[in-house]
């Protein structure tokens, strides 16, 4: 089974672009994956809920509540040494999982480690890259 991480800035594409990632997932992936988040990935989203205003606290709101409804894996990383997301997700990725991100610069580093992405595509639509 492989694993999809699920980034921050992917997360909030339900609420931004009304685009079901859940559903587009299972089109677009024809193998058996387990969908997970990292716990920091979750405070991400309850600070933006907290502190931002509009569209993005929208967003966040909806995201947590998918989560929760989909019963996504949470990966624990009170035991990893750093604790920056993009660096934990570098990681974990290049270990076979699939990185679900918008994040150009994450991006650019999954491909030179070889990582398979799922990416959204004109707003309306995801692809996952083969490296």
């Amino acid at each position: 089974m492989i694993t999809v991480l699920l980034d921050t800035n992917f997360l909030l594409i339900p609420g931004q672009f009304r685009v079901d990632i859940f559903s587009e997932i299972e089109r677009v992936c024809g193998f058996a994956y387990e969908l997970a988040v990292l716990d920091l990935t979750i405070g991400e989203l309850k600070g933006i809920a907290l502190h931002q205003k509009g569209r993005d606290k929208e967003a966040a709101l909806l995201a947590l509540r998918l989560l929760d409804a989909k019963k996504v894996r949470v990966i624990d990383t009170k035991n990893i040494s750093f604790k920056n997301v993009d660096q934990i997700i570098l990681n974990y990725a290049g270990r076979g999982a699939i990185a679900a991100t918008q994040d150009r610069a994450l991006q650019s580093a999954l491909r030179r480690k070889g990582v398979r992405l799922l990416v959204l595509r004109q707003k309306k639509y995801l692809m996952l890259s083969e490296n």
